[in-house]
């Protein structure tokens, strides 16, 4: 038997022969990657962001749940000339403690902490529907506007006609047109909203299109649209979710603009409730009709402006070291 001459110690205990595998061989000692996982890790990391994210699921909520389980009636007590126009203390010393008073009552004499989430119901849905339809058509052709140079030529022409129609002129086209409803609204926020985002996203592809692994793609003869929604569109991952963060609430802030202006729709979301409640800013006991809707309205927006922006942050995957 063999022996190491330093250490006189048999060579079979200092060495072991090792059967080859081809599937050990294949097996990567590295530890799993997760993208969305590690996203949501860095995320939650700040706890800042949870806070932020406990107050919108509160807004959220007050939105969608609290009107489903309350009956609101904006002319309930319109008739009642003594119960319009009071201050929360005013409401709450004539109805008793209740939350529903606790922002004091509007011009009918309804409850005007009922009708701010009533109306954000109404302002959240809008951003959401208008955001979803958008972004999926925005996203979509500017990643093939962008890759393809023949849909880029006729693309620009369509960009520089219509993305220069001001929005204010053709919703208030829509308006005249149609009746201010909830999904007129939508479709005139929709018809040529989502091209700007389109040429974003183009801007952004055409920085990467040629690269290597693109032109390889290319080669093979893969589509220009598999090319754009495999190849280029994972790797934008973050842009997209930051101008996502931006989309959302510039739509609840358009409708409360538009509303202030008169074009808003007819039901009685934030900006209607603002716009109904103007006089009010001024009138001495009756503040709370106008600045409660305005203050809603902000917080909503300022809360989804900057968990997008945390999140869009979390999606770079430089973050994820």
């Amino acid at each position: 038997m063999a022996t190491n001459k330093k250490t006189t110690i048999p060579d079979s205990e200092l060495f072991s022969m090792v059967d080859h595998s081809s599937l050990e061989s294949e097996k990567i000692t590295a530890p799993r990657y997760s993208y969305w996982r590690s996203v949501f890790r860095v995320f939650f990391r700040n706890k800042l962001n949870i806070v932020i994210l406990s107050v919108l699921a509160l807004l959220i909520a007050f939105a969608y749940i609290y009107p489903a389980l309350t009956t609101y009636d904006r002319f309930g007590q319109v008739l009642n000339g003594e119960v319009k126009h009071l201050s929360p203390a005013a409401a709450l010393s004539r109805f008793g403690f209740d939350i529903r008073w606790i922002l004091g009552t509007g011009a009918n004499g309804e409850s005007t902490f009922d009708a701010i989430w009533n109306g954000s119901r109404i302002s959240i849905s809008l951003a959401f529907i208008c955001a979803a339809i958008n972004m999926s058509i925005g996203v979509v052709v500017g990643a093939v506007w962008g890759f393809s140079k023949q849909v880029d030529v006729v693309m620009m022409e369509v960009y520089n006609i219509l993305g220069n129609v001001p929005m204010i002129l053709f919703t208030s086209v829509m308006v005249m047109l149609f009746t201010a409803s909830f999904w007129t609204m939508v479709f005139s926020l929709t018809f040529i909203g989502w091209l700007g985002i389109a040429y974003f996203i183009r801007t952004q592809v055409v920085i990467i299109r040629d690269r290597e692994y693109n032109l390889a793609s290319r080669c093979l003869g893969t589509s220009t649209f598999k090319i754009a929604m495999k190849n280029i569109l994972p790797f934008m991952t973050s842009v997209i979710v930051t101008l996502l963060a931006t989309e959302i609430p510039s739509y609840i802030s358009s409708e409360v603009f538009l509303a202030y202006i008169g074009l808003g729709m007819s039901d009685m979301s934030l900006g209607r409730l603002i716009y109904a409640a103007e006089g009010a800013m001024v009138t001495p006991g009756w503040e709370f009709e106008f600045w409660s809707p305005v203050a809603i309205s902000s917080i909503i927006t300022v809360v989804l402006y900057v968990v997008g922006q945390n999140l869009g942050d979390a999606s770079d995957p430089r973050t994820h070291m």
